[in-house]
């Protein structure tokens, strides 16, 4: 089994995971738990999202977010449309993330558009930003199963990547939306995309729904992909996807991932007390098993 030397780890807590939230959390909480998950050495991070309040009212206090938080470090800022875009050029962030959805009907559901009607909005809204000099992250939701629909054509997904790249991605964060793939079903997309797309950095995103994304994580490793998508305390859920839980948890990931001889560049100490500090503003128990053998509090 020929594994990476080293991982990099994207946190995604600040923006997926935070998003479902039912209370909102203060805006300096949020400031605090994304730099203390900096000290911990976390170099690439999504901090927030431009989108609308009235559906997402968390992301409120994006620009307070990026004007506090921004670095030398990759600091992405999820943006779907143009009105985001506009919105993040009025910013100093450098690095946005769009995202589509495979399933036409969570697409539908999310940002009231087709696939196909996304990916035309999104071509010259990509073309623009690489010109301008951004890094540019793809998500590609329900790349496995979608909550409506069920399972995803493989197809379908390789295509939809590869459409990206023509578009000038740098990046595709593919995603098991409602954390229902398996070992096999990840095995085979992931080999496929590494394959197809070599000069392209891809991604895996995985939510914990039946307690599977440890087992994928690893079986991503092992079709070659050494970027993962995590969030500090496994928060997370998407509210267009019910049913979904958390995503995986950074430090179940990290900790697998060190075990296995390769390195993150991750202080995991460090990771627990930016879980500390968000702690206390959710409403929901931190599930990571990881996080409650270790916690200081």
């Amino acid at each position: 089994m020929q594994l990476p030397k080293h991982v990099t780890i994207i946190e995604v807590g600040p923006r997926d995971g935070l998003q479902n939230e039912k209370s909102v959390i203060p805006t300096e909480a949020k400031i605090e738990f994304i730099k203390k998950l900096k000290k911990a050495g976390l170099q690439e991070m999504e901090l927030t999202s431009f989108v609308s309040p009235k559906w997402v009212p968390q992301m409120k206090d994006a620009e307070e977010i990026i004007a506090s938080c921004l670095d030398d470090s990759r600091n992405l800022v999820l943006a779907p449309n143009r009105k985001g875009i506009e919105r993040l050029y009025l910013t100093n962030c450098k690095a946005v993330a769009v995202f589509v959805g495979v399933s036409e009907s969570f697409n539908k559901k999310n940002i009231n558009k087709t696939t196909t009607e996304s990916m035309e909005e999104l071509k010259p809204l990509i073309q623009e930003l690489k010109e301008k000099g951004y890094f540019v992250r793809a998500c590609i939701s329900t790349s496995f199963y979608c909550p409506y629909e069920g399972k995803m054509d493989e197809e379908a997904v390789l295509h939809l990547c590869s459409t990206f790249v023509q578009y000038g991605v740098d990046e595709l964060s593919v995603a098991d939306t409602i954390g229902k793939a398996n070992p096999k079903e990840v095995y085979s997309l992931f080999s496929k995309l590494k394959k197809e797309l070599p000069n392209t950095l891809l991604t895996a995103h995985f939510h914990d729904t039946h307690g599977l994304a440890l087992a994928n994580v690893l079986a991503a490793l092992i079709a070659g992909i050494d970027r993962f998508d995590t969030s500090a305390g496994g928060l997370g859920g998407c509210p267009f996807a019910p049913g979904a839980t958390g995503n995986v948890a950074t430090e179940v990931v990290v900790y697998m991932i060190e075990e296995l001889g390769i390195s993150t560049g991750i202080d995991l100490a460090k990771l627990m007390e930016a879980v500390d500090v968000i702690k206390p503003h959710l409403t929901r128990p931190i599930e990571s098993k990881y996080y409650r053998l270790h916690s200081p509090k």
